[in-house]
Order: C-alpha cells, then structure tokens, then sequence
C-alpha cells in the first residue's frame, strides 16, 4: 500500500520504513533499557545484529555508530567479555541512562524542561496518556517515569508495528491515525529533545558500545524527522541543562 507522508505531499511505500523503524527502534528500547549483562551482551555481539541498518541507513551518524558497534562486536567475538569490560559497560550505563549525582545526560524528556531538573513532571504525564491510548503499559512498577528515552522509542516501534499490522489488513484509515499520531508524538515529545539526549550521549559516553548506540539514536531521529515533515528544534533552549 502507498500512502501520502503526514504533513507532506510525497507518496511513500510505508511496508519498508514501517517494518525498519519497529525493527531498529524496538532494539534500541530494549538495549537502552536493560543493565549490562553477559547473558545478553555476548549473544547480541554473536547475531551480527550491527550489520546493516533497519532503517536510516543513509545518515552520516547510524554508519558511524554502525562502525562502532561493529568494531566492539568483532573484539567481543575475538577476545571474550571480561570482567573489566563488563565493569565499563555497567558504569557508562548508569552514567547515561540511570542518573547519578548530577545526571550529565538525563534519560527523561521532563527534566530537559523543567528548571529543577524534576521528573514526573508535565512531560511524564502527556507521554503517559499517549500509552495508555494505544495500549502501552511500560513494566516500570510506578517508580520509572515514562518519559524515558527507551520507552518512548519503544512506542515509536509499538505504532511502526501496528502500521505494519494496518498495512496487512489493508486498512487505510487506520494507518492514516498511526501516521498521524506517530508525527504528533514525533513533534511534542521524543524530537523535542531525544536529538540532545543523543548527542551528549556521544560526548559523555566511555565505550564504544553505548556511544554507538546514542549514534544510532541521533541518525534514526534524523530520519524520523524527515519522514515525517518535522522539524528538529535546534534552538530550543533546555532550562533542565543550564550550568
């Protein structure tokens, strides 16, 4: 099925960029979200999951995260994951995604905006509504604000599935809605400031694995971003960030 792109006036063959986006931003959820392990960081470098790109595949960023992750996967197959190793990983995940002491790259849209630097704020709230919508029910226990950046790349590949799902069925109105509200949550929540997340991500991360990673995550944004006719506010300015 083609369909013409929310706010634009192209035709786009959706089935690829639909089954793209749930397939690379699925995987940055889970991998943006889960403690370092060698349960799942030894099979994951096994897969040859950095191949290729799912999606955004043309930004300059997703080739060079791609080469990153490409290298770490080629020396954790050679050399095995010691326990140094798997000390940094633990390390640089907190320091990017749970938070400590002054959290020099907040995980939560809501403290990117609030002066105090506070999550459950406003953002948390709006971005709870948009789950509960489509039927999303993040495992955080009422003590991990839904705001966080792996979640709600997670939803952009829960709507990408069930654009693909309308796809199948043949029904346009439904994807129609899909598109429309995956460009809304594209425009008031994730590119507001998951571009800023990812970019201090790069600069703050120590290993090749999570910085590969934030490079993933600023291509396939940029991406989204043109797909889907929004633009990034590069301006912004982040009172939750100020010195």
């Amino acid at each position: 099925m083609t369909a013409t792109s929310p706010g634009s006036t192209y035709q786009t063959d959706w089935t690829p960029v639909l089954m793209g986006e749930a397939l690379l931003f699925g995987l940055l959820g889970k991998l943006l979200y889960s403690n370092p392990a060698r349960e799942w960081l030894e099979p994951l470098a096994a897969d040859n999951l950095f191949d290729e790109a799912p999606f955004a595949g043309e930004q300059e960023s997703m080739q060079r995260g791609l080469e990153l992750l490409q290298d770490w996967a080629a020396a954790l197959a050679r050399d095995g994951l010691s326990e140094a190793a798997l000390r940094d990983l633990k390390v640089d995940y907190a320091r990017l995604l749970v938070g400590q002491r002054r959290m020099m790259v907040p995980a939560w849209e809501s403290v990117y905006f609030s002066q105090e630097r506070l999550t459950f704020q406003e953002e948390t709230l709006d971005v709870r509504r948009w789950f509960a919508r489509f039927g999303v029910e993040p495992s955080t226990d009422g003590k991990e604000p839904e705001d966080h950046i792996a979640f709600e790349m997670s939803f952009i590949a829960h709507l990408s599935e069930q654009g693909v799902a309308a796809l199948e069925d043949e029904d346009e109105d439904q994807l129609a809605e899909l598109l429309a509200a995956q460009r809304e949550f594209l425009a008031n929540h994730l590119l507001r400031w998951g571009w800023k997340w990812a970019e201090l991500a790069v600069d703050y991360a120590q290993t090749d694995f999570y910085r590969g990673l934030a490079l993933l995550v600023h291509g396939g944004l940029l991406e989204l971003a043109r797909i889907y006719d929004v633009a990034i506010p590069w301006d912004v300015k982040f009172p939750g960030l100020a010195e």
